[in-house]
């Protein structure tokens, strides 16, 4: 989902603390941070049936990548915000007194060669302990992030998370199981999942890869290039010859029983301006299936509209029009390779796949079924 940036928000806020809601005490809260190379982002939940209500939510542009491809470093002013938008976090985990929780960092703090002195410090400042994943359990926890959004009819399930410096994709079969059992076998893929593993009741890897690009760092690439269009071109050949070594690059594609699940504020964005909704609306957005025609037409509109013009769109939004085109390559490069009649919009990512697995492994959620 395209976050949404106040005024004012390069200043540094004043916190200011409010008294939590009132609460069901006999129902843990649980607690899941994200923080990737472009935004800080937090939720609060507590089970609820099979799923999860929300509780509180924080999520705030701290562009913690900036500078990044060309230092190998984290700058002192993308530490300096990150630790400010925790410090935040960490007066609402105490607010609503949480004990189960997961704080994650992504692409940025891999790559950066001072990230785990960005760990510490938010460590030593707030007391929060921030965890770098690796890129297989980034992929992982998309793919049960994604799971509640698959078709039974699926039998080939293509899950792609562009962030905002690297894209997991993982390719999953579950032709093998009964129509019934697809769905949960995709919510339980199981920690350092392998390529071709097969067990009984299990989903099969066929393959995954973590790409290092993203939107923010794609777009770094090719700054030097003017021309628009021309851009926007290299950026996607640039993207798909980073998949030759992805096993169904090279497999034939056959479109029926295939689906594609999209999550990253690229595809919301992509799906929004499909609609033309003027205000963002993640109930029409999150679950909404588009063609690969569809998409397309969205993607030639942004570049007929050219970098004025996206930015006055208000389908794209301030936040997002600077970074839409590299995303909009990567969906272009993904979805010439492989075409589809059903890519599914997800407005959801590594907090949700934080979420499901936290109370999965507490048992606290209750299967649909019972």
């Amino acid at each position: 989902m395209t976050p949404k940036r106040p005024n004012g928000a390069g200043a540094v806020p004043k916190t200011v603390d409010s008294p939590a809601p009132k609460q069901n005490e006999s129902v843990p809260l649980y607690a899941a941070l994200d923080l990737g190379t472009n935004s800080c982002r937090m939720l609060v939940a507590r089970p609820k049936g099979a799923q999860f209500e929300v509780v509180d939510s924080f999520s705030k542009s701290v562009q913690l990548g900036s500078g990044l491809e060309a230092s190998g470093r984290l700058s002192r002013g993308s530490i300096a915000r990150t630790v400010q938008a925790m410090r935040i976090c960490q007066k609402k985990l105490r607010r609503h007194n949480v004990k189960r929780m997961r704080l994650v960092a992504t692409e940025a703090c891999r790559r950066a060669s001072n990230g785990n002195e960005l760990i510490a410090r938010v460590k030593r400042e707030t007391g929060l302990k921030l965890e770098i994943i690796p890129a297989q359990e980034e992929a992982r926890l998309a793919v049960i992030s994604c799971a509640p959004l698959m078709s039974h009819k699926t039998e080939q399930l293509l899950v792609v998370d562009i962030g905002g410096g690297s894209t997991e994709l993982v390719w999953l079969d579950v032709a093998h199981l009964r129509k019934s059992e697809r769905k949960q076998a995709i919510m339980q893929v199981s920690h350092g999942f392998r390529k071709g593993q097969m067990r009984e009741g299990k989903a099969r890897i066929v393959d995954w890869i973590s790409v290092p690009l993203g939107v923010a760092t794609l777009r770094d690439q090719f700054m030097d290039v003017d021309d628009d269009a021309a851009r926007f071109a290299l950026m996607s050949w640039f993207f798909e010859e980073k998949l030759a070594d992805f096993a169904p690059y090279i497999s034939e594609h056959v479109r029926e029983g295939f689906q594609i699940i999209g999550t990253s504020g690229t595809v919301t964005t992509v799906a929004a301006s499909h609609l033309n909704l003027r205000r963002y609306d993640r109930n029409k957005v999150d679950g909404l299936q588009m063609t690969s025609d569809e998409i397309d037409a969205v993607i030639q509109d942004y570049l007929a509209l050219g970098p004025a013009g996206r930015r006055a769109d208000p389908r794209i939004g301030k936040d997002r029009q600077a970074l839409i085109m590299s995303g909009a390559a990567i969906l272009q490069a993904l979805l010439r390779i492989w075409p589809t009649d059903k890519l599914s919009v997800a407005d959801r990512g590594l907090r949700e796949g934080l979420l499901y697995a936290l109370m999965s492994a507490d048992g606290v959620l209750i299967d649909e079924a019972d």
